[in-house]
């Protein structure tokens, strides 16, 4: 087994050799039709940017739904907030050239009908997550367990395993342009 950064810049070159649009527009689609999603309170959301799946198209959908959608604002202290926007042009450039909200735009109550769109480089079916060593959405998900987590991601970023640490907080569901994973299950 590689080390974290190993497998980052593995995952990172699988995942851009695995991108293309039309798998995007079809994990929007599969994204849509969850059950968690459509009864979702908040929707929290990353910017995509990179190789990752695309999530603008994804957004734009949710908004024209009336889905109250939130996207997080990163502090300098490593903890992450989310802020509702009402249009994806409410975004601007954050740290690392990231879109992010303005931290004066309203928080969302987080419930049991939050659902959390989860970036990452690398998934195993049982919902252990490669992020990008920030740890910033483990802390979330760690603060707010009732949450439902999705994570978006190419077939070809499954794997099966990673090296977990405890801090590591997995993933309840993974959406591929071929399947819903239900992990943990």
């Amino acid at each position: 087994m590689q080390d974290k950064n190993g497998l980052r810049r593995h995952f990172s070159e699988v995942r851009k050799a695995a991108k293309t649009d039309a798998k995007d527009a079809v994990i929007t689609e599969k994204v849509l039709a969850l059950y968690e999603v459509a009864e979702a309170d908040n929707v929290l959301m990353f910017a995509s940017f990179g190789s990752e799946v695309d999530t603008w198209d994804l957004a734009r959908k949710l908004i024209d739904i009336n889905k109250a959608l939130a996207y997080p604002k990163c502090g300098k202290d490593s903890t992450m907030t989310f802020h509702i926007v009402n249009d994806t042009a409410d975004l601007k450039d954050g740290a690392y050239g990231i879109p992010e909200p303005d931290s004066s735009l309203p928080c969302p109550d987080i419930t049991a009908r939050t659902v959390c769109i989860v970036p990452g480089l690398a998934f195993t079916e049982k919902g252990a997550r490669l992020g990008y060593g920030g740890g910033f959405y483990d802390r979330f998900i760690a603060a707010y367990p009732e949450i439902t987590t999705i994570a978006l991601a190419y077939e070809a970023m499954i794997t099966d395993s990673l090296p977990v640490q405890e801090h590591d907080m997995t993933v309840e569901l993974i959406v591929t342009e071929e399947r819903t994973v239900l992990c943990n299950e």
